[in-house]
């Protein structure tokens, strides 16, 4: 597997501690190995370290005070914290009389929250890792992105289709079922093939439930797990200032990977940049970019999404006071009724940037300004600030 530069940087000034939270195979081993190299490391997914620690968390304290003292100078990373919650208060005490410092990982910080665990009282910083990003990819190829998905082991994979099922499978069911986050197993896998119909789409509680065989607070609930655990997102409705009737106020949800996503939902192989999946598959790389954006260089703005009754609709809308308009095609070749869901959001709130992103060539704008932009050209603007910043 090919090693890639990420844009995430974990720089801890003396005395601080950090979590690092990220969906299984996003690389937070590889990155913590790569930026604490001195580091000492206690991995949970070792059985023995595991059984040790849940048995007895104060052997962990004693383990840390065992270390080498030029070792204990590093961050003492361990891995799959989620695991051994009780290990935390150990953690805690060694911050508090040692000065040491601690870079915990792990893939949800549900279950620590849920079970009480000690999240340290604000002594350790949070970060979260995504999936690979368009930066962070030197030869970028938008349709292995969108077909294999930007983990980085299914990204540089020959045939990823079995690693993809095996992740779905593996992962996303069993790992949610084996931390204890859901209770009704065979509810939970119908929840997972109601999804194929609901992904990226304005959420309807009540039918999925009906498809699940449970109520809409338990799928509701299902929803938030898989948010809780970041392995999707929701995006809000935007109704701020509105003078047209909004058509819902349901979110709609996405997963965290591209090509995750495509195996839920059953997505045929891209072979070309066309199509109505072509362009659903774009439009959910355009998002996964921009949160991506949001998160590394620590900004705050919302992501949201605009849509009245009368089905006008602007895919993203950036910003508080929605100062980003963004519309995704899959087209190269744009026609004015693409254009007509963002000039309704623009004739009605003004933004500062009005973007429509597809597959052409060359950057172009309209006599009434709103930009129609490659998306290699809307995620050079992304990337370098000019957007939101």
């Amino acid at each position: 597997m090919a090693l890639y530069r990420r844009t995430l940087r974990i720089d801890l000034p003396p005395g601080q501690s950090a979590f690092l939270w990220g969906p299984r195979k996003t690389g937070k081993s590889t990155l913590l190995g790569e930026t604490f190299p001195n580091s000492a490391r206690f991995d949970l997914l070792d059985s023995r370290l595991f059984l040790e620690f849940t048995r007895s968390p104060w052997a962990f304290a004693d383990r840390v005070r065992a270390l080498d003292e030029d070792v204990i100078q590093n961050p003492i990373i361990v891995d799959e914290v989620q695991k051994a919650p009780a290990i935390l208060d150990e953690v805690h005490r060694l911050i508090e009389a040692g000065g040491m410092r601690f870079v915990l990982c792990g893939s949800s910080a549900r279950k620590l929250k849920r079970g009480r665990a000690n999240l340290l009282g604000g002594r350790a910083w949070r970060f979260e890792l995504r999936p690979l990003t368009w930066l962070e990819l030197p030869n970028f190829d938008l349709l292995r992105a969108l077909n294999h998905g930007l983990i980085p082991r299914h990204y540089d994979a020959a045939n990823p289709k079995r690693d993809l099922s095996g992740y779905v499978n593996d992962y996303l069911k069993e790992e949610v079922f084996a931390e204890g986050l859901v209770r009704n197993i065979a509810a939970f896998s119908r929840f997972f093939d109601a999804l194929a119909f609901s992904h990226g789409e304005l959420l309807n509680y009540s039918n999925v439930a009906r498809d699940c065989g449970v109520d809409s607070k338990t799928v509701r609930e299902y929803f938030q797990i898989l948010v809780d655990t970041l392995l999707g997102v929701f995006v809000e409705p935007f109704n701020h200032r509105r003078s047209r009737a909004v058509i819902s106020r349901a979110p709609k949800f996405y997963l965290f990977d591209v090509g995750v996503a495509g195996q839920v939902t059953g997505r045929s192989k891209l072979e070309r940049a066309a199509g109505a999946d072509f362009g659903r598959a774009l439009e959910h790389f355009v998002l996964m970019e921009v949160l991506a954006y949001r998160s590394y260089r620590e900004l705050d703005f919302p992501v949201r999404f605009w849509r009245t009754k009368s089905g006008l609709e602007c895919d993203f809308v950036l910003g508080r006071e929605g100062e980003a308009a963004i519309e995704v095609k899959g087209g190269a070749n744009i026609r004015p009724a693409d254009l007509k869901g963002l000039r309704a959001y623009v004739c009605e709130h003004r933004p500062r940037h009005a973007i429509l992103v597809c597959h052409c060539d060359a950057p172009k704008r309209t006599e009434d300004g709103l930009w129609i932009l490659p998306w290699t050209g809307f995620l050079e603007r992304l990337w370098s600030g000019e957007i939101l910043a």
